[in-house]
């Protein structure tokens, strides 16, 4: 890792700038497809961190809150307009009754599968990105 005053090479700038010029694509694309399919950015990272945690179809508010890197009152504000448009609902967590379960509807299932496959061919090629850029011209630094 480059020191303060240390200069970093031109490489190393067109590796971060290709790498922030390709992210910025991909979360262009996706915040397109969400709003494509009637729903927000915001709403489709809840309905996949939903389905996000193993063993399980549903996620708990504050493990959504750390997910979308956000605070619990914004989240729960989510969950209630995801609520209101019919893709998610609210279950009192039967093991801890102060946790609160946030689980797909089907209408909020739908919508998860047909984003979640336009992301994937997006996401593989951000992946190849990474990959370039962390293994060959940024290990250097």
């Amino acid at each position: 890792m480059p020191k303060k005053n240390d200069h970093v090479d031109k490489l190393h700038l067109e590796a971060l700038s290709d790498f922030r010029y390709r992210l910025r694509t991909f979360l262009r694309f996706s915040e397109n497809a969400a709003r494509g399919e009637g729903i927000t950015v915001l709403q489709y990272q809840l309905l996949l961190h939903t389905q996000g945690f193993p063993g399980r179809e549903w996620a708990s508010v504050s493990e959504l809150a750390e997910r979308l890197q956000a605070q619990a009152h914004g989240v729960v504000a989510l969950v209630t307009r995801c609520e209101e448009a019919g893709l998610v609902k609210r279950k009192e967590s039967t093991a801890d009754r102060r946790s609160v379960e946030v689980h797909l509807l089907p209408a909020g299932r739908k919508k998860l599968d047909v984003l979640a496959a336009r992301h994937i061919s997006h996401v593989a090629d951000l992946a190849k990105v990474v990959a370039v850029v962390s293994s060959t011209q940024l290990r250097e630094m």
